[in-house]
């Protein structure tokens, strides 16, 4: 039988090397190690074997079978690469020059982003940044939002497993869980706590919420969150900004106006609806555009901040939303599909 075996590898040596086809190559299987194999028969004819020869036997056939399956797992692999490869075509030289004009462009979120952050820094404002995954206190509790409050559910917001550890990103408690944020204004808590009034940022980032993907929703977004902190800062401090800086981002037709909400961390809280009918993709008088309200007593003594001394505003929104209002798209998935029938209409 060991003298079968060593024929039958050699076979097998010969033979698999020289096939081109992954159908070649379910024959020479099938006729290796199928059902009714060689292989297979060999295998098969160990009940003939004297009973004090067969350890010997069996360790012969096991090395036998381990080659012959290297020799296939290698055949099929090479068939594998080959098919691959000819599906890409011929190699391409990565230093010859883009067939594609120009050095490329920006994508049109970050040009909206850019924008409204140059618009803010003439304002006074500094961009400021702070990690996308945080914890409860940070994103929730210092901003009055109660343990109760439905954005705090799993079915809202994203949160890690129990074990889940990131070292950079320090908890106040032991039982407070990580998250992915679902809005900057965590950067806000994050920059007060650094150091005293007056304060100016602006916050711009990734923000994540379970939402349905549609054409005008995601589970993942962009948001820009501005924080104003100083003596004697009023509502119409607020109103006066927003009104610069949309007259400035979509011409000076545009208008604001305030509509009475609730946010758990501004009071009062308003709604800012937006009139820009110049503007294409604009088939109504007002849109919703964001949210904004004076900075909640209780969030500046949370912080350290004496509330009877310091007063401010915040305001926040989604880039998203204000570029599909200056570009006239009107889906939201176009950001994400990376088309670049889509972003070189940005260049």
């Amino acid at each position: 039988m060991q003298a079968t075996l060593t024929a039958l590898l050699a076979k097998a040596t010969a033979e698999l090397p020289s096939l081109r086809t992954r159908a070649d190559f379910e024959a020479a299987k099938a006729r290796y190690v199928g059902p009714h194999g060689e292989f297979t028969a060999l295998m098969k004819q160990m009940g003939a074997v004297p009973k004090e020869e067969r350890p010997a036997m069996g360790k012969l056939v096991n090395e036998a079978k381990a080659q012959l399956q290297v020799q296939l797992d290698a055949t099929l692999q090479r068939l594998a690469d080959a098919e691959i490869t000819a599906q890409l075509g011929p190699a391409i030289d990565p230093t010859l020059p883009s067939p594609d004009a120009g050095p490329g462009t920006s994508h049109p979120l970050t040009l909206v982003r850019e924008e409204m952050c140059r618009i803010l820094r003439k304002a006074g404002f500094t961009v400021v940044e702070g990690p996308e995954v945080e914890t409860e206190y940070y994103c929730f509790d210092a901003l009055n939002t109660p343990p109760d409050h439905p954005a705090r559910d799993a079915q809202d917001t994203f949160y890690f497993p129990e074990k889940a550890r990131f070292g950079n990103i320090t908890k106040k408690t032991p039982e407070e869980k990580y998250l992915l944020r679902t809005h900057t204004s965590s950067v806000q808590i994050r920059t007060m706590l650094k150091g005293e009034p007056p304060i100016r940022v602006v916050s711009p980032g990734r923000v994540y919420r379970r939402d349905t993907s549609d054409a005008t929703h995601s589970a993942n977004f962009h948001q820009i969150e501005c924080l104003y902190v100083d003596k004697n800062v009023t509502v119409r401090d607020l109103k006066a900004l927003l009104d610069y800086i949309f007259a400035t981002l979509l011409g000076k037709d545009t208008k604001t106006r305030f509509r009475p909400h609730y946010f758990g961390y501004t009071e009062p809280s308003f709604e800012v609806d937006l009139s820009a009918q110049h503007l294409p993709k604009v088939n109504k008088p007002w849109i919703e555009i964001g949210g904004c309200g004076m900075v909640d007593p209780i969030v500046f003594e949370g912080v350290g901040y004496d509330p009877k001394v310091w007063s401010g505003y915040a305001f926040g929104m989604g880039l998203e939303r204000l570029a599909m209002l200056m570009y006239g798209i009107d889906d939201i998935r176009y950001f994400y599909q990376n088309d670049l029938r889509f972003l070189r209409q940005f260049s």
